[in-house]
This record gives structure tokens, sequence and C-alpha cells, in this order.
């Protein structure tokens, strides 16, 4: 039940509270005089009575509203902080399994074990997110199929735990890029604007999209405000996704190039970093960390907080004072008899 802006889980225990007006009608200590004019005016007497009495309703108020257990419930608020809303679009497929930015054919089919670009896009993304307090966060992972994982959140725990357990397990054989990025997109549809709104793809390729496909993921990217980063984890140092002289002719017609030029065309902000080692990538997620500091509105949500305390520390002194008077009480009927 709310009452006075509280929660008071046991409110049966307020139906007591009439008992707290008990000692204003107890006239036991009341004595008779035959003529009231003989007792002489006492205001000091009448003031410490009274104070007495008020301890004492005080002290019985309190007890019965701490045993009615109120408490301020969970709340949100908002503040104004710096950062963005970011949705990690992580590739989930086989390529991911392959060792990071080797140098030769060899090395490009061997397991990467630890040095898997899935494991460390892992290592760098848990860093990235540690670093920005205020960001709120999704996450999509993708293969034959998208999967959200994490809603957009502020919990940077749940983050966390949920790129860790992305960097587990073997990838899928297959990609599924348009409905990734579409998967992605949606997680801002009918969601307040609060700042920067970032899709972070980070893959090691790319995908050949179709023309209805294309039409999607312009529209909604558009609709929604949204940038684009793309870290393109390098299979090979030497491949780029803008051509170059001399370079393999097997390289110019690469899927990875076709999303890059798609992502340039459809007139949303759009930046590519080609993470060819280690740096590269660090380098990569230090520059979005500085051009993301945006103003941001948060959400908090403070939790409930118990005010039973309150009511026991006033019970507390209020019983502290009726004892101190019955306490001096006694002494002074035994000094009387003495």
């Amino acid at each position: 039940m709310m009452l006075f802006g509280l929660q008071w889980d046991a409110a049966y225990w307020l139906l007591l509270l009439p008992l707290a007006l008990l000692p204003w009608f107890n006239h036991n200590l009341d004595k008779t005089v035959a003529w009231v004019s003989l007792v002489p005016n006492d205001p000091v007497s009448r003031f410490i009575s009274i104070f007495l009495k008020s301890m004492t309703t005080l002290a019985m108020a309190s007890l019965l509203l701490a045993l009615a257990a109120p408490e301020v419930p969970e709340k949100k608020v908002e503040r104004l902080g710096e950062g963005a809303e970011i949705v990690l679009l992580l590739d989930r497929s086989r390529s991911m399994d392959d060792p990071f930015a080797v140098k030769t054919q060899a090395a490009a089919v061997s397991v990467g074990g630890d040095n898997s670009k899935r494991r460390i896009a892992k290592d760098y993304l848990t860093e990235f997110v540690r670093k920005r307090p205020d960001d709120r966060f999704g996450f999509v992972f993708f293969s034959t199929k998208s999967v959200n994982l994490l809603p957009l959140t502020y919990s940077k725990d749940a983050t966390l735990a949920t790129i860790a357990a992305n960097a587990l397990g073997k990838g899928l054989s297959d990609t599924n890029m348009a409905d990734a990025l579409l998967s992605s997109a949606k997680m801002f549809e009918n969601q307040t604007y609060r700042g920067s709104r970032i899709v972070l793809l980070v893959s090691d390729g790319g995908q050949q999209l179709s023309e209805q496909a294309k039409t999607e993921i312009a529209a909604l990217y558009q609709q929604e405000n949204l940038s684009i980063y793309w870290i393109y984890l390098k299979s090979r140092v030497e491949m780029s996704l803008e051509p170059k002289p001399g370079e393999s002719a097997l390289w110019s017609d690469i899927p990875e190039r076709k999303l890059h030029d798609f992502f340039q065309s459809i007139d949303v902000p759009y930046r590519a970093f080609e993470a060819g080692s280690l740096k590269s990538f660090a380098d990569a997620l230090d520059e979005i960390d500085r051009q993301q500091y945006q103003p941001l509105l948060v959400q908090e949500t403070l939790p409930h907080e118990p005010k039973s305390d309150v009511f026991l520390w006033l019970a507390l002194f209020a019983l502290l004072i009726l004892a101190a008077s019955h306490t001096y009480s006694y002494w002074g009927v035994q000094k009387a008899h003495e």
C-alpha cells in the first residue's frame, strides 16, 4: 500500500495507530482534590506531564510504523551523462575461429585458439565496455541467423557476461549479414531518443546483399538515426576494403568490399576501421571511444530503500527519555521515604 510516498509492506499494523493516544486518556494517577483552589499553579509539572505523554505516544506510534515495514519503492531517474547507445554486432561465423591477421595462406587455414579473431574481439570489446560507464549496450551475434542476445541495457555486468559467453564454443558455417543488420537496428525501434546511436559491427567478412535487403536496411538506419562503425578483422594483413594498385585480382570483387560500398552509399554516418594487428584493433576502439562521448540521457534504477530504521531510532529516543523519567521518579520516592 502506498501512503505518504512510502510503500507499506505490512500495512495492517497501521490499524493499531489509535492505540498511541491511550496515554492521553489515562487519569489513574490524578488525585481527587476537595477544593481545586488549594492546588498551587505549577506550569513546569504540567509541561513535564504533557511532554512525557507525548514521548509515550511517539514511542508507541514509531514502533507500530516500524512494524508496518515502510520503504521507498524502487524508482527510475534520469540524468545527463556522456556516451552513446551501442549495439555490438558480432560475427559468429566459423571464419572468426581462424587466426587474426596472419601473413601467409598456410597460417590462415590453421585453428586460431587464443589467437582467433573471436577471442581477440572478446578481449578488446570487454575493455571497451568497461571504460564507458554511461553507455547503454545491446548485443547481437549472427551466423546463419541473427540472435538478439541482450536488449539495450545499462547493466555492464550483463553486457560483459554476454561478450564472454559469445567467445565460447565454435562458429557456424554461414552468415546472414542482412538479417543481422536489420535485427540490430530494430533494437532502437520504439525507444526514446537519448543521444548518439551506433551499430558497431565486428566481422572478418561481408556479404552481397539483395536489392530488397539494401532498401530495408537503408530506410531503417535512416529512420532510427543510426551510425555504423565496422571493425573489419583482416584474415590476411595485405587485404583491404579499398582497392590498391598491384593487389591480387582475387580481391577485386570480394563481399567485404561490396558491403563497404553499400555502407558508404546509404546516407548514414559510417566509418570502417581495418584491423590488421592487435594495435590497429585497439586504435580503432580508442578512436570510437573518443568520438562517442556526446550528451546522453541516462536512466538509472534506484533500489528500494527500507525506512523502518528511522522509526526504530525515534522509538528508542522516546523510550530512553521515559526510562530516565521513571528512574528519576523512583529515586525521588526513595529519597522521600528516607
